[in-house]
C-alpha cells in the first residue's frame, strides 16, 4: 500500500506497507476453527482407536501456527519515503524504525528492475554513489505504479534496467 502522510515542511512522506488481507486477531480465529475442528476429527479417531493420529494433528496445528505467525510478522514490514527538495530520505522497519539512509535529491538515481513475468512487480532501488537501496520490495503490480507515478510527479528520473537472466549449470 502506498499512503501519504502528514507533513510538517515541505517534503512529502509516503508510507509504504504490503498488503494485509487480515489482521492477526483474524489469523488467530482461523487458527481456533481449525483446532476445533480438528479436534472433532482426532476425537472420532482417537475413540475408534487410532490414537496413532493424535501427534500428526498436533505437529499440523503447530505448522499452521507457525505458518501464520511469519506471514503477519513479515506483513509488519514498512517504509517510509520523504521526499524533501534537497534530500531524499528511506526509513525502514518493523515496529519502529530499524535504518535510514539520507541521500541528496540531485544525485540520487532511480533504478527500475523489469520484471521477469508479467504477473511480477518489478523492483525499485534508489542509489547514491555506490550504495543500492531497495524501495518497496513488498509492493504488489498496482502499488508499485502508483509508487512510479508520484515518483514522476516529483519529478525523479526513472531509469530502467533489464537484470541479467540466471544462469544454470
Amino acid at each position: 500500500m502506498v499512503e501519504q502522510l502528514p507533513s510538517d515542511d515541505d517534503a512529502a512522506r509516503y508510507l509504504l506497507t504490503p498488503n494485509r488481507s487480515m489482521s492477526w486477531q483474524g489469523n488467530v480465529r482461523i487458527w481456533m476453527a481449525l483446532l476445533a475442528l480438528s479436534a472433532v476429527i482426532v476425537t472420532g479417531f482417537t475413540l475408534i482407536g487410532a490414537w496413532v493420529i493424535l501427534p500428526f494433528a498436533g505437529l499440523e496445528l503447530a505448522a499452521l501456527a507457525a505458518g501464520f505467525y511469519i506471514s503477519s510478522r513479515q506483513c509488519q514490514k514498512q517504509e517510509v519515503l520523504v521526499l524533501g527538495p534537497d534530500n531524499i530520505r528511506l526509513e525502514k522497519g518493523m515496529k519502529r524504525k530499524e535504518a535510514e539512509w539520507e541521500m541528496p535529491r540531485q544525485y540520487t538515481r532511480l533504478w527500475r528492475n523489469e520484471a521477469r513475468h508479467p504477473f511480477t512487480p518489478s523492483k525499485l532501488f534508489l542509489q547514491f554513489r555506490d550504495e543500492e537501496i531497495s524501495v518497496g520490495g513488498f509492493l504488489n503490480m498496482e502499488d508499485t505504479e502508483a509508487l512510479l507515478a508520484i515518483l514522476q510527479r516529483y519529478g525523479i528520473t526513472i531509469q530502467k534496467r533489464k537484470k541479467p537472466e540466471p544462469r544454470w549449470f
